[in-house]
């Protein structure tokens, strides 16, 4: 086991721009991955983990390496210093790794992971916050639980296949999966994979979606046939599986605010052979009006604060702002209040979130209830998925229906 200088360097540059420079870790790992057609998979392994690992314990490796942002290059070779240190790598006699304090690295992290915050790498704001409302043993559980590594999970795409027959093309290809009896279309892979660039993928017989957000379709309870309007449709995992669900027959209107997702969305569509698709951009209220009183299922995948999902995007716990919290919250009201009016007599509505926070999930489905649009809805289930219970994303689902 030892470190190659052109992974290390090209680790370097990426930490940079995401430190530094406020690069997304998912966009900076794809163009690392694409830097050298040599690399063979252990190699693309090492430069995608190790960034992501970096960028998971940023906090901490900087106490532990003592130094402070903005990163000078010396400062990221100190931060990587300690990773390696920890993760039992030999130092090699490069210069920029010269006089690494093994011992005294592995001494501050016993001393600092006393700490919950600096064992866990969160920010102070975040860690008061979750733990505020959730309580202190279930948040020190959650915490710990959203700081492993996301597994790949995929859902088959049963317009064109079922999950025993891609459980075996998958296996020809050597990418062995495991069902979940929870998870109907689910297929979990024992090792990670770039499952992109396989045929079976092409060929649109799966999406890669996390287990927790394959229960929403679910939760929605669509039929054949039925009217159903995804609003915060995005760039569509959920739209698609509505889809499935509805074997191709009745009608999807995805909605969203941005024609980027829309475009993404047509892609997998057609790569998915779903058919039953209608795309708008809410780009006045008109679009959201003409649909009042029109839909048997509606769908709200609301924005939040993404604290469920930080296993997936650790570096959104170094961008998120307290305030930007306090106004997804006005946000997400607003949404609940004005797109529920698409729910016919007798129809049904699903809220969503990939969020913990009881602020942005049972609270608003409360305050909603009690408002004069509220009180034409009937509560009828809610589901709360913590990743330190479930093993996967933290999310949140509540059920409604509209009173006939």
């Amino acid at each position: 086991m030892r470190l190659h200088r052109n992974l290390v360097y090209t680790t370097i540059d990426s930490i940079n721009a995401i430190f530094n420079n406020g690069d997304y870790a998912d966009k900076v790992v794809a163009l690392a991955l694409k830097k050298d057609k040599r690399w063979g998979s252990n190699d693309r392994k090492f430069v995608a983990e190790t960034i992501y690992d970096m960028v998971r314990w940023k906090r901490l490796y900087a106490e532990i390496a003592e130094v402070k942002e903005p990163y000078s290059r010396e400062d990221l070779w100190k931060m990587f210093a300690v990773w390696a240190v920890l993760r039992g790598y030999p130092i090699p006699d490069w210069r920029q790794l010269e006089g690494t304090p093994n011992r005294k690295i592995k001494g501050r992290f016993d001393e600092l992971s006393k700490n919950r915050v600096l064992r866990e790498s969160i920010p102070d704001w975040i860690d008061k916050l979750c733990s505020e409302e959730l309580g202190e043993e279930i948040w020190t559980q959650e915490l710990a639980a959203q700081n492993k590594q996301a597994q790949v999970i995929l859902r088959t795409n049963t317009l064109k296949t079922t999950k025993e027959k891609l459980r075996a093309i998958l296996m020809d290809l050597n990418i062995e999966t495991e069902f979940h009896q929870e998870y109907k279309d689910a297929l979990i892979l024992k090792e990670r994979a770039n499952v992109f660039l396989t045929e079976p993928f092409k060929e649109g017989f799966f999406e890669v979606q996390d287990a927790s957000s394959q229960l929403v379709a679910e939760f929605l309870d669509v039929q054949p046939g039925m009217r159903v309007v995804d609003t915060c449709a995005g760039a569509g995992g959920k739209t698609l599986h509505i889809a499935s669900l509805m074997q191709n027959k009745g009608q999807i209107i995805a909605m969203d605010l941005y024609e980027s997702k829309m475009k993404q969305l047509k892609l997998r569509a057609k790569r998915n052979g779903a058919f039953n698709i209608e795309y708008r951009i809410i780009d006045s209220t008109k679009v959201i009006k003409k649909l009042y009183d029109k839909a048997d299922r509606v769908l709200i995948d609301a924005p939040c604060s993404g604290l469920g999902v930080l296993k997936r995007n650790p570096d959104s716990k170094w961008k998120l702002q307290p305030e930007f919290i306090e106004n997804i919250k006005n946000t997400q009201q607003e949404i609940l209040q004005n797109y529920s009016k698409i729910v016919k007599p007798a129809g049904k509505l699903v809220y969503a979130t990939c969020s913990i926070l009881p602020s942005e999930n049972q609270n608003q489905i409360k305050q909603f209830l009690s408002s004069e649009q509220g009180k034409n809805f009937t509560f009828v289930k809610d589901k709360k998925i913590l990743a330190s219970e479930s093993g996967f994303d933290g999310f949140y689902m509540a059920l409604l229906e509209r009173k006939n």
